[in-house]
This record gives structure tokens, C-alpha cells and sequence, in this order.
């Protein structure tokens, strides 16, 4: 077994985009389809990859569950996930948690950096925990099998959502904060449970969430990556690059303010660097991932621990999904 999965991406998507996917010789990726959009917003999400699917369909197809990354190995082409990386298209109806799961929601996050219906966000002062909503969304998520998401959620929410949830959790991608101190980037406490509990958390290649941002040398991403598998089980650890390929700077404005706010909002950037950051010369897309792979040999990982970063520790999380 020897799969390759990025675990999240926001690209604007394009051929050229699916054709460097395949190069990098990725079996899945999961994309966001949602930030802040409602039902009937997701619905036109889901219209668009439907022409992305019938226009590159010798590169991709939708994928539903961990078989289709056995079809994709097989065909050469990349299966396709799609997740929320907010709860919104699900608004205040728990009935639309079964909608979108029939029409392909695998992941979904319980909120995006502030307090949602469900869970609170990394950017609030106050972490209150799931809600009362929050409980009743997790547990219909594990029965139609949507993957709990806490990626931009703080704390306490996030150990809630492991201890409430009847399956795995995932952290799709967020870096430990002993590395460097994002208010995305998690805590040993948070990891450590997280991989007791079986969850997997995704490496981010953002340059938000790397020391030293656009910097950030291969040697010292791969370093953390061997010192967080003392604090979890490197069977949990997989990559989540949070790569976002191609998107012009008002997308990340738009993902920092959505509808909420008149204010300005420069999220993990500043106002001298506010758009999008520049990704380090080692992962300038997917096919940096092969330097990954150099740089896990380099710090002492053996082979079968390093395709399990690269994809096989997803696959085998996919499997319970």
C-alpha cells in the first residue's frame, strides 16, 4: 500500500490545478467546497465541481468513501472529497447534515476561527465548548459519516468534539504550537489526546502556520514533524496543506471576513503582508511533496512511516469514515 492524499486544499481549481495534483501522483485530495456559504450557496458550489468533473474527468471524479482511492491508485487519477470549513450550509436545520452528506460532504468543520452555532473559534476570546446544537450535529454526523473538523477552533471546543464524538476526529490542517505559536496551531495537550482518540492531524504547508513563514526551511518542517510523533503516534499524522494555489488576494479577504464584518480583518497576515503569503521554494504546490518525502528520510523516519505521512495513515482514517 503506498497512497499519496493531501488532506485540504482551497485552490482555484483549473485543469493546470488537477494536472499538478496528478504529477505530484496524489490518489485524493480533500477540497473546500464552503467558508460562509448557506444550503443554497453550497448547492452552486456543488453545480461547479459538477462541470470540473464532466471537463477533466481523465483527472478526477467525486470520491465518497476510502474504495474510491483504491480506484483512483488504479485509473491514475485523483479522487476528489468535499469539505466545509464552516458549519454554515447547514445553517440552524440538523436535517441538512444528511443533505449535504448525499451530496458529498465528507469533512466539516464545527466553526471558521469565530463562534458558530456549533463549537467556538480560535479567535475568540471566550471558548465555551459545543454547544448544545453542536452535540445533537455530532452525533448525526457519526451516524451518516461526516467527519468532525476542528481545525480553526479553539481548545476547549476541540476536546469536546474528541470526547463527544463516537469516531475519530480530524484536525485537517494545523501545525503544533511548540513550533510556532499561530492561534490556528495546536497545543501538546490537544495533540496527544487527539491521537489517543484515534484522530489525525493534517500538517499545514500555509505559511501562516510555518516558523518563519515563506522561510521556513524543509529541515526544520521536517524536524517537527519527528517531534510531534513522540507526542502522537506518527500512525495519526498525515499532511493537510492548506494549499491555495492560484487564488487571488480578495479570497482570503473574503475568507477572513465573510458577511460578518465591515472592519478590516488581516486574520494571520498583517497590513504590510495582507493577502495571501508566499509559499516556501521547497512546497510551491503538490509536487513539493516528493521534498517532504526527501526531507522525512533525512531526519530518521523509515519508509513505511514516511508513506504513512504522506497518505497511507489517511487512507486507513478514511476506512472508518
Amino acid at each position: 500500500m503506498n497512497y499519496k492524499i493531501d488532506n485540504l486544499q482551497y485552490c482555484k481549481w483549473s485543469r493546470e490545478v488537477f494536472q499538478i495534483n496528478r504529477d505530484a501522483g496524489l490518489d485524493a485530495v480533500h477540497v473546500t467546497v464552503v467558508y460562509h456559504e448557506d444550503y443554497d450557496e453550497f448547492l452552486e458550489r456543488i453545480n461547479e465541481w459538477s462541470n470540473h468533473f464532466k471537463e477533466n474527468s481523465d483527472l478526477i471524479f467525486l470520491g465518497n468513501s476510502y474504495k474510491d482511492i483504491e480506484k483512483a491508485k488504479v485509473e491514475k487519477k485523483t479522487a476528489i472529497f468535499f469539505g466545509f470549513q464552516n458549519c454554515s450550509p447547514i445553517e440552524d436545520d440538523i436535517a441538512l447534515i444528511e443533505k449535504v452528506h448525499n451530496h458529498g460532504c465528507r469533512f466539516m468543520q464545527l466553526t471558521y476561527n469565530n463562534q458558530s452555532l456549533l463549537a467556538t473559534g480560535c479567535y475568540e476570546k471566550n471558548d465555551s465548548g459545543v454547544t448544545n446544537f453542536g452535540r445533537e450535529a455530532i452525533k448525526e454526523m457519526n451516524r451518516v459519516g461526516i467527519v468532525i473538523d476542528m481545525s480553526h477552533s479553539a481548545e476547549k471546543s476541540t476536546l469536546d468534539a474528541i470526547d463527544l464524538s463516537t469516531k475519530p476526529i480530524a484536525i485537517t490542517h494545523a501545525n503544533p504550537n511548540f513550533w510556532h505559536a499561530a492561534k490556528r496551531n495546536k497545543s501538546n495537550i490537544l495533540l496527544k489526546t487527539l491521537g489517543e482518540n484515534g484522530g489525525m492531524l493534517g500538517l499545514s504547508l500555509y505559511p501562516h502556520h510555518l516558523k518563519n513563514n515563506t522561510d521556513c526551511t524543509l529541515e526544520s518542517f521536517c524536524e517537527m514533524v519527528a517531534r510531534t510523533a513522540e507526542i502522537m503516534n506518527v500512525k495519526n499524522i498525515g499532511i493537510g496543506s492548506d494549499l491555495c494555489l492560484n487564488q487571488p488576494d480578495k479570497v482570503v479577504n473574503w475568507m477572513r471576513k465573510g458577511t460578518w464584518s465591515k472592519s478590516k480583518n488581516y486574520g494571520e497576515g498583517s497590513k504590510s503582508n495582507p493577502g495571501f503569503p508566499k509559499q516556501p521554494s521547497w512546497f510551491k504546490d503538490a509536487r513539493g511533496i516528493k521534498n517532504i518525502e526527501s526531507g522525512l528520510k533525512k531526519v530518521g523516519f523509515s519508509e513505511d512511516e514516511i508513506r504513512g505521512v504522506l497518505g497511507n495513515n489517511w487512507f486507513n482514517f478514511y476506512k472508518n469514515i
